[in-house]
């Protein structure tokens, strides 16, 4: 089980410090959660964990039902045995393949759209169905991206899954909703997330800990509708998920989200923010009052060659890095950027060398942990 204790609240915004305290260890919160989707984080070893400054990690349950299956890491003692990861973990709930594997895939859009709907074709309303899964009242029928097999999952059998990867924290299974729903989807949508969040609680037979996630996309009455209904159903700790509209407008209505939110949950229970940490967003989110959120852009862009520095992105696929004698970030601290100058990295990026994107990985990752560490430090000081 974990307990959560709030340090300090800020007296200007909804910030806050707080210990996180889970059978693997604690996290200083607000915390960055790094993405490690197979139980690893991509192109980096655990040793990479500690020194990243990576507090807490999350896995993901579906594709580690794919492979190597719950069963067998049940057998090698639980993910933390199984991976000697040094840190706390959390999994989803697979709720975002949902999403992903379904209309994600037909609209070729992620949480954000990149526009509104514009026609019938790309609107979901109420009674549509995805191509490639189908959505029932129990569950969710996928086809295996591995070998294209029938999988079934729903609360009951996410739950179950989850107990046996043993992470320190579950999510209740959920369909993360496409920025392209109307509102006749969403209402439809949320109503099955709470029978489902009320049947992920029901199924839970261990001592880890279950949070329940708040829905509603972007209507307020809704997201407020939502956030009472999970606040009163006993969970450990809240996520708050689904999508967050058309990326014109993304930014205010993410905030508008956690504004009508966060102040409907108990203060004394940790919130997540799912999907959601870019280094714009990091203290807005926090101002808001969210303890932790995941993101998985440092691993990604740095096996793209991107690097974040204290004057910006770098995109050390382009060649004109390659006469640049600098360091990665003569400001940063990390393993790399003290010993690699940005000519030699962008050499191994453009060669397709696996130590480019290892350094690149590290320093982003290392990069945002330090934004995030900065960011308790103003609140500490009563400046945030």
């Amino acid at each position: 089980m974990i307990t959560f204790r709030l340090i300090k609240k800020s007296s200007r915004s909804r910030a806050r410090l707080g210990i996180l305290e889970t059978p693997h260890g604690a996290v200083q919160t607000p915390a960055l959660v790094g993405v490690a989707t197979q139980a690893a984080l991509k192109c980096l070893t655990n040793d990479d964990v500690r020194l990243t400054k990576t507090q807490i990690l999350i896995a993901n349950t579906f594709h580690l039902h794919l492979r190597p299956d719950e069963r067998i890491v049940a057998k090698a003692g639980g993910l933390h045995e199984f991976s000697r990861i040094p840190v706390p973990m959390m999994t989803d709930s697979g709720g975002y393949q949902v999403f992903s594997l379904g209309f994600g895939r037909d609209t070729k859009t992620g949480k954000i759209a990149q526009a509104p709907a514009r026609d019938a074709d790309e609107s979901v309303g109420r009674g549509r169905q995805p191509k490639d899964i189908k959505i029932t009242h129990d569950g969710v029928r996928f086809h295996s991206p591995i070998d294209g097999k029938e999988i079934f999952i729903g609360p009951k059998e996410s739950v179950r899954i989850q107990q046996k990867l043993g992470a320190d924290i579950m999510f209740t299974f959920d369909e993360c909703t496409s920025p392209l729903a109307d509102r006749g989807y969403i209402e439809k949508a949320m109503a099955q997330n709470h029978r489902w969040a009320e049947e992920s609680f029901a199924a839970r037979r261990t001592d880890q800990a279950l949070f329940g996630i708040v829905h509603g996309s972007r209507f307020r009455d809704l997201r407020e509708e939502s956030a009472r209904f999970i606040n009163a159903a006993g969970f450990d700790g809240f996520g708050i998920g689904g999508d967050l509209g058309d990326v014109a407008s993304e930014k205010r209505t993410m905030i508008n989200i956690l504004r009508w939110t966060t102040p409907l949950l108990d203060e004394k229970k940790p919130r997540h923010l799912l999907g959601i940490g870019l280094i714009e967003d990091m203290e807005r989110v926090i101002k808001e009052g969210i303890d932790l959120f995941d993101c998985t852009v440092p691993t990604r862009a740095g096996r793209h060659g991107i690097a974040y520095t204290q004057r910006g992105k770098l995109d050390l696929t382009k060649s004109a890095f390659l006469r640049d004698k600098k360091l990665l970030d003569p400001h940063c601290a990390c393993g790399v950027c003290p010993d690699y100058r940005r000519n030699y990295l962008t050499h191994l990026i453009r060669a397709g060398e696996i130590a480019g994107l290892r350094h690149l990985s590290f320093h982003n990752l290392y990069f945002f942990n330090t934004m995030v560490e900065s960011i308790r430090e103003k609140i500490k000081r009563g400046k945030l």
